[in-house]
């Protein structure tokens, strides 16, 4: 009984973390809106292992104006990220601009969960089933970088109770893992 408590309050602490983080992420995005306008470009992601499913979680976190910029200037229309179709068309380009290397070199397969917008940030969810953070060597990150030349990613990597911190920035789009 107390290990299946123990199990229960980790769950939740791990929920409430990242509920905490992704309301504080809104928070200074919002707050870096108000105070710098459009001069202060950052993204957010967390890595994690969840233990119940076996997978590795990638919650990204971007202002939302940021988003809807760059869709606008690779598109020249308005998009509206409600619609599946213009979701797609997010989802490939963070596919193309965010992966996890193996430790093997090849990319690890990540699934994309889905995504939540407001009015000032994008949330994107996307998984690796069934794999470990063990398997993840390198990260490569250049979402918002090709569009905004200051724009700043920030990738917290959690293992085995420690945080890693990797910034990422025009002239850094990977970094070792391991």
């Amino acid at each position: 009984m107390k290990t299946g408590r123990r199990v229960s309050k980790a769950v939740l602490g791990r929920a409430h973390l990242r509920a905490l983080r992704a309301t504080v992420c809104a928070t200074l995005f919002s707050l870096a809106g108000a105070a710098w306008g459009h001069n202060f470009h950052a993204g957010i992601t967390d890595i994690t292992f969840n233990e119940k499913t076996g997978s590795t979680e990638v919650v990204h976190t971007y202002m939302a104006h940021d988003v809807e910029a760059l869709l606008m200037n690779a598109y020249q229309r308005q998009f509206d990220l409600t619609q599946p179709e213009d979701q797609d068309i997010l989802r490939r380009y963070v596919e193309k601009q965010f992966w996890l290397q193996g430790t093997d070199k090849a990319r690890l397969p990540l699934r994309w969960v889905g995504m939540t917008i407001d009015a000032q940030s994008v949330m994107i969810y996307q998984e690796a089933e069934k794999t470990p953070l063990a398997k993840t060597a390198a990260i490569h990150d250049a979402v918002l970088i090709d569009f905004l030349v200051d724009q700043v990613n920030t990738v917290n990597f959690s293992e085995a109770g420690k945080v890693r911190t990797f910034t990422f920035d025009s002239k850094t789009a990977d970094q070792p893992v391991r």
